[in-house]
């Protein structure tokens, strides 16, 4: 295969903002053939804005009548996992924006589909790909801190409750601030900590502050009358094999500016991700300034990796850097976490599922 032939389904701001350009930009490697979108107004305007020479508002039509050998899915959540099936059994390498669906069942349902087709399956936690995150990674395969021990998240923002799309609609999305910011820290964490067994799970899920009137917002005007998503969820992990995880994440925190912290507690030492420092008592606690540190979380250039990630995996020149069954575990977390706010207990892991 000289060019890979790639379709679009979903042409909203993370397709048109992120994934094509980044496609674009590999023009010798791939060729957008196609787009599609239910609202096909959108894709025919996205179609023209990059030349794309095809678009439809069925996904069904365009996977049955054009050649193509992966799509890149960037729908409401709701939607993943029917489509990501589709393209599969098409004969479709995929690439589905995060989360990878609504239920670990789906998730389960997409990972045996792209392994009986025999086609590649990643889902867009392109976080993993910022140089702070290949750096912690390297500096734990190196084991500079010893055996993890606690590891700690924040990702919250203040006043930032998307405005646009469908993010505050439960039926399309399943959840708010969790499922859709909170899940990119709980797929780097468990990704620099390889991936250890949990065994219980303590979750509170808020949306008070978004279902009060006249509250500051950062990012555009939502309706707090029908707001039915989180705002703001805690939770405490346990491994099996000793180790913890405390976890925060919020759209619309009461704090005076945002907050990105991944921290990992070692029996030799710290890690902290944002900005990038290593702590080792016997080194004088050794550290990168913070000027240089706070540029590696580049997002643009991530989404950039991202698709190269991809694009080249469906080449055969490289392997996924997310993997099907690594994403499937976030949304075990992500379940866990909400089933345990609802049932107001903790809950074992084989009783989340």
């Amino acid at each position: 295969m000289e060019e890979l032939r790639v379709g679009i389904i979903g042409a909203g701001g993370i397709a048109q903002e992120r994934h094509i350009p980044a496609l674009i930009a590999l023009r010798k490697k791939v060729v957008i053939t196609a787009v599609c979108d239910v609202n096909e107004a959108k894709a025919k305007e996205a179609a023209a804005r990059f030349e794309i020479p095809h678009f439809f508002k069925e996904y069904e039509e365009m996977l049955s009548t054009m050649a193509i050998d992966a799509v890149v899915i960037c729908t409401p959540n709701k939607f993943h996992a029917a489509i990501t099936i589709a393209a599969l059994k098409a004969g479709a390498h995929v690439l589905c924006e995060k989360p990878m669906a609504m239920t670990t069942a789906e998730c389960r349902r997409m990972a045996n589909a792209a392994k009986n087709a025999d086609k590649l399956l990643s889902i867009g936690y392109h976080y993993r790909h910022t140089d702070a995150a290949r750096m912690a990674k390297e500096a734990m395969q190196a084991q500079q801190i010893g055996d993890p021990l606690v590891t700690r998240i924040q990702a919250m923002r203040r006043r930032k409750v998307p405005g646009w799309g469908v993010f505050t609609n439960k039926e399309l999305q399943g959840g708010g601030s969790l499922i859709d910011y909170g899940c990119h820290f709980i797929d780097l964490a468990f990704w620099l900590l390889h991936y250890p067994e949990p065994v219980e799970v303590m979750g509170r899920a808020y949306n008070r502050l978004s279902t009060t009137p006249n509250q500051v917002n950062e990012w555009g005007a939502f309706d707090y009358q029908t707001f039915n998503v989180d705002d703001h969820v805690s939770s405490y992990i346990t491994f099996k094999d000793g180790s913890s995880l405390q976890f925060e994440c919020s759209w619309a925190a009461n704090i005076k500016e945002d907050q990105m912290h991944l921290s990992v507690s070692g029996a030799e030492g710290g890690l902290n991700v944002y900005p990038f420092e290593i702590y080792r008592p016997q080194d004088n606690m050794y550290q990168l300034s913070e000027g240089e540190a706070d540029q590696y979380h580049n997002e643009t250039e991530a989404g950039n990796r991202q698709i190269r990630n991809f694009v080249n995996s469906c080449l055969g020149r490289e392997s996924l850097l997310v993997e099907p069954e690594e994403a499937l575990q976030v949304n075990q977390i992500i379940e866990a976490i909400y089933q345990s706010n609802e049932q107001a207990r903790s809950v074992r892991l084989n009783e989340s599922e």
